[in-house]
């Protein structure tokens, strides 16, 4: 019997716990072909990516150079208008692009690793940590996670780097629960009680075969997370509690539209154009990788 399960832990071990099947990346590469939807928002995203990184060789302005031009409409000179101080919009929502994937990729990096980390230990393990990491995970459910990334900016101060830490730490606790739920499904497996049998230690169980099955909805939710980071962002520069005042962002210029909502309309219509172009992409992309990584899917077709 000892042989018997030795040889099934060896032989999930081979395999990587998620080998693939030959014909599944090529499943995924026609599933994200057929998905027009997600096609185009990874195209949208990529320029929009592409377009943030290169912002000082393509913006034609700098984006707080301030000229006489005020509120002027969009002309081929400019080509979304100026805003009251006559700096170029364009510009400015270039470089605001910047700062909006920065903050949502960043947070969403430190949410899922604190996050990821939490719901291994608590699925895994159970017991009391499982209890006093799941009851501080359902106090910060209590809340909407946008007050308590305003709760942690008026803590830790404005600025990029104080905006990532706060919308991370009030991201963190989505990560959790899922990572947790799927670990408590998975340890149930025969090759995780083969593995435990002979003595496998809990840190080789946990990296090399439960966290890689349960990778899957992981980068779903992580991706869907990235546009939750960048509204939150938006929101708190909107109020003024985001990035400094010298920094072009997304939600700083649409707070400096609403005085001139009537006689500037382009003032607040491109940069939420910007916004819900952006976040539409992302859930869109999020979207077709669930379906994507559905193994459920995968095991039908065969």
């Amino acid at each position: 019997m000892a042989d018997g399960t030795k040889i099934l832990v060896e032989s999930v071990e081979t395999q990587g716990s998620v080998a693939l099947p030959a014909g599944r990346k090529g499943r995924w590469l026609r599933s994200l072909t057929r998905d027009k939807k997600a096609l185009t928002s990874a195209v949208v995203l990529l320029g929009l990516t592409i377009a943030a990184i290169f912002a000082p060789y393509l913006s034609p302005y700098d984006p707080n150079a301030q000229n006489f031009q005020m509120l002027q409409a969009p002309s081929a000179q400019h080509l979304l208008g100026t805003d009251s101080l006559g700096r170029d919009l364009f510009s400015r929502i270039l470089y605001g692009a910047r700062v909006s994937l920065i903050v949502g990729i960043s947070t969403v990096a430190i949410a899922l690793i604190v996050g990821v980390l939490l719901g291994l230990l608590a699925g895994y393990y159970g017991g009391w940590l499982d209890m006093l990491i799941m009851r501080y995970i359902d106090l910060q459910w209590a809340f909407p996670n946008f007050i308590i990334a305003v709760y942690l900016v008026a803590i830790f101060g404005t600025g990029l780097v104080n905006v990532i830490v706060a919308v991370s730490l009030a991201f963190f606790d989505d990560f959790a629960r899922l990572t947790r739920s799927v670990v408590l499904s998975i340890r149930e497996e025969d090759y995780i009680s083969a593995a435990q049998a002979i003595g496998t230690p809990d840190r080789r169980i946990l990296w090399k075969h439960i966290l890689p099955n349960a990778v899957a909805p992981i980068i779903v939710q992580a991706t869907v997370s990235v546009s939750y980071a960048i509204l939150a962002e938006a929101g708190l520069s909107f109020l003024g509690l985001g990035v400094k005042a010298s920094t072009p962002s997304w939600g700083s210029i649409l707070s400096d539209a609403r005085s001139f909502i009537y006689s500037a309309w382009w003032l607040g219509v491109f940069p939420g154009l910007a916004i819900m172009v952006t976040v539409l992409s992302i859930n869109f992309l999020g979207d077709g990788l669930r379906d994507i990584l559905d193994v459920r899917e995968y095991q039908e077709e065969n």
